[in-house]
């Protein structure tokens, strides 16, 4: 039987803008992933398991031989491991400025059945979270 940690614990995905608005610009994307990121640790603390796709997706990409952002090896991976994810997931968090990525994460995890956070201050945290 399964405590009630874990069938209150959600894996959230966090969908953010990644390449919209930067222009490819490395440090502007970079800014972004960290926009994502500080999401992550407030999300742990509450109790649940935050992931973003870039943490799965861009090692994939490096590995596929991706020479740039937006080539054929990051197409054939960047979104389709977020897309895997999904359906892994518990719920989407979509957070920051306009991006057609993060869109489609949350309209995948609508169809999926996901439940959809548009802040993270609608996310509950979970109660007797316990130690390890």
């Amino acid at each position: 039987m399964r405590s009630t940690y874990h069938m209150e614990s959600m894996m959230i995905l966090i969908a953010g803008p990644y390449r919209s608005g930067t222009n490819d610009d490395p440090e502007l994307i970079r800014k972004n992933v960290e926009e994502m990121e500080s999401y992550a640790l407030p999300l742990f603390r509450a109790g649940h398991l935050p992931i973003l796709g870039e943490w799965l997706a861009l090692p994939l990409v490096a590995l596929a031989g991706s020479k740039r952002i937006g080539d054929e090896a990051f197409h054939e991976i960047f979104h389709p491991v977020a897309v895997r994810l999904l359906e892994k997931c518990d719920a989407v968090l979509r957070v920051g400025g306009a991006s057609a990525g993060a869109d489609e994460m949350v309209r995948v995890g609508r169809e999926l059945g996901l439940k959809i956070y548009m802040s993270a201050e609608e996310i509950p945290s979970v109660e007797n979270q316990g130690r390890a």
